[in-house]
């Protein structure tokens, strides 16, 4: 596990627009990242950036971690990564709920190879842009399982992202998509989540940038996927039939909203 920067070498296009693919949330559910990632590509983006917690939840660990890496994404470590990677699910304090449950599970079919790809995951890294540096992680920058809360004041964002020194800041953990801009080329965002999205209104959420030197778009959009056939998998492993249902919904099922462990990160 690392803090250190990750710099993405040959990410930059100079002398003109990039477009970037942000992803976060995958939570072994493959055919929603599958669906999210076909859509980035028709989009002809030029990088896929992944905010982690690749796993939990989801009924395809290995799956989803094998596509991530075929695709060569840049990803960091999430929440649920680092509790697996590094045993904490196993630790004297757990989680209450069903959440360190299914990651025990997880790490039962989880292949070596992957778990070893989890491990070596930075907890953030950063790309340049034409517009600048963009930063981005799970939680917060040095903490996978705290959330950065966006949804500040202009001045506030402002410092935030000189705290920062980028101009583009991106994090994860909430599963609910949200952006704002700060200034007249800076912005925050967090592309909610691929594999159970929490915004009341089923599917894989990304983020699509669109960034020049003088000025950085932002659309936020939601696909669909076949849901019934991921809470079949859910249910059919033995996983709780209420993240079959929070899948499917778009949002916790009231039941299952204080059972979550700290809630989905």
């Amino acid at each position: 596990m690392s803090a250190a920067d990750g710099v993405g070498a040959g990410a930059e296009r100079r002398g003109g627009s990039m477009t970037i693919g942000l992803i976060s949330d995958v939570h072994a559910n493959v055919i929603a990242l599958e669906a999210a990632l076909e859509a980035l590509k028709r989009r002809r983006v030029d990088t896929i950036l992944c905010l982690g917690d690749l796993v939990g939840y989801g009924p395809a660990p290995n799956e989803a971690i094998d596509l991530i890496r075929s695709e060569g994404i840049e990803c960091t470590l999430g929440a649920s990564d680092e509790r697996l990677a590094f045993g904490f699910i196993s630790a004297s304090k757990k989680r209450h709920g069903v959440a360190d449950e299914i990651l025990s599970w997880t790490r039962g079919v989880l292949e070596p190879s992957h778990l070893a790809f989890l491990q070596g995951l930075p907890v953030q890294k950063r790309i340049q842009t034409p517009a600048g540096w963009l930063r981005f992680f799970h939680g917060t920058v040095d903490n996978t399982s705290e959330r950065l809360n966006l949804n500040q004041d202009p001045h506030s964002l402002t410092r935030m992202l000189e705290r920062h020194r980028c101009s583009i800041l991106a994090s994860g953990a909430t599963h609910v998509p949200f952006f704002r801009r700060v200034g007249p080329n800076g912005l925050v965002v967090n592309p909610g989540s691929v594999g159970l999205s929490l915004n009341g209104e089923p599917g894989a959420d990304y983020a699509l940038l669109t960034v020049s030197e003088d000025s950085v778009e932002i659309e936020m959009d939601k696909v669909e996927y076949d849901f019934a056939a991921v809470a079949f998998e859910i249910v059919a492993w033995g996983i709780s039939p209420m993240v079959a249902e929070a899948v499917q919904m778009g949002r916790l099922p009231e039941k299952l909203a204080g059972g979550m462990g700290d809630g989905p990160a």
